[in-house]
């Protein structure tokens, strides 16, 4: 395991200092990157490919369903740590394997006239070019960015993919993650479009069974796309009587703001959705598509006035 430089940010809130020492652990061989603020996790980063945990083959033998779909997968974060360092995110569940922590993904992608399905991992994927990098940027923040391709059949390279993570320090107000993606084809007519155009697609959390889990939305019905929204959940702190929530914000300059909300809390699992119900997205060679949202991990106190404050902070910069 390879330790980067850390970063040491010393920050006000209120009367209290903070000191926001960022660090990073690399396996190189695994492409695992582990983000952390004060020795204590913030979350991991698979670049390569996670291959099936041991004795989970033999779990699902006689699922034929969960066999389809329990493919070795790579390019997602897992797992999201809360602030006791507790995984609270999830990956290889019994019932849908594919689901994995936080991935960003579609389950129609169109090309040559046929459909793939890179949220199932089925005959498309995203692969490492080796391009990643990190840093800390000038306000302080600590920023991943990794480079992908996807391919089709996992052959023919399609759509370049690029993702940053920026990481915030821990505050007053908790923790903010900023997740940046851009997609841009490097061939003709490629689409990427939700499961029959209408249902799941685009940045998907899939969470730990965590007790009393519940999932919110908010989203203004009149002039939606220039008002906050967002989706989240929140539950009980398994070391103490609070709750913690986690929203996703969108900036109001993404395509189709803001993204309808999907949720199964059956499945601890929510998302903001792209595209908008009933359309196929082309992506371009010359004009890439990019998205720009943020993970909130903060106490479950703070009501919606103070969530629309967070909302306009964000969407208030470049």
């Amino acid at each position: 395991m390879k330790h980067f430089t850390s970063f040491l940010i010393v920050l006000s809130v209120g009367a209290v200092i903070a000191r926001a020492d960022f660090d990073i652990k690399v396996d190189d061989a695994k492409g695992e990157y582990v983000i952390t603020e004060n020795s204590v996790p913030v979350f991991q980063y698979n670049y390569k490919t996670v291959p099936l945990p041991e004795g989970y083959g033999d779990k699902i033998k006689d699922n034929k369903y969960a066999r389809q779909y329990a493919v070795p997968r790579s390019n997602y974060i897992q797992p999201l740590f809360d602030f006791d360092g507790q995984p609270v995110t999830k990956d290889w569940s019994d019932d849908h394997p594919h689901h994995r922590g936080i991935y960003w993904a579609w389950p129609e992608v169109g090309y040559k006239g046929e459909l793939a399905d890179l949220h199932a991992l089925q005959k498309v994927f995203a692969r490492p070019t080796g391009k990643i990098s990190t840093s800390k940027t000038e306000n302080g923040q600590f920023q991943l960015v990794a480079e992908n391709v996807w391919k089709w059949k996992d052959e023919e390279p399609i759509v370049n993919e690029l993702v940053a993570f920026t990481v915030f320090p821990r505050g007053a107000n908790g923790r903010k993650i900023n997740f940046d993606l851009r997609l841009e084809s490097l061939v003709d007519e490629v689409t990427i479009a939700r499961r029959g155009t209408k249902a799941y697609g685009g940045l998907n959390i899939r969470m730990q069974p965590l007790a009393d889990w519940k999932a919110s939305t908010l989203s203004e019905k009149e002039n939606a796309a220039q008002n906050p929204a967002w989706v989240g959940a929140s539950w009980k702190n398994p070391k103490s009587e609070g709750r913690t929530e986690l929203t996703v914000f969108e900036k109001t300059t993404n395509p189709d703001y803001p993204g309808e909300f999907v949720q199964f809390p059956n499945l601890n699992w929510f998302q903001p959705t792209f595209p908008k119900s009933g359309t196929r997205y082309t992506l371009k060679k010359s004009e890439p598509l990019t998205l720009h949202l943020q993970l909130w991990l903060h106490d479950a106190s703070f009501d919606d006035e103070a969530k629309k404050k967070a909302w306009s902070e964000f969407n208030s910069k470049p």
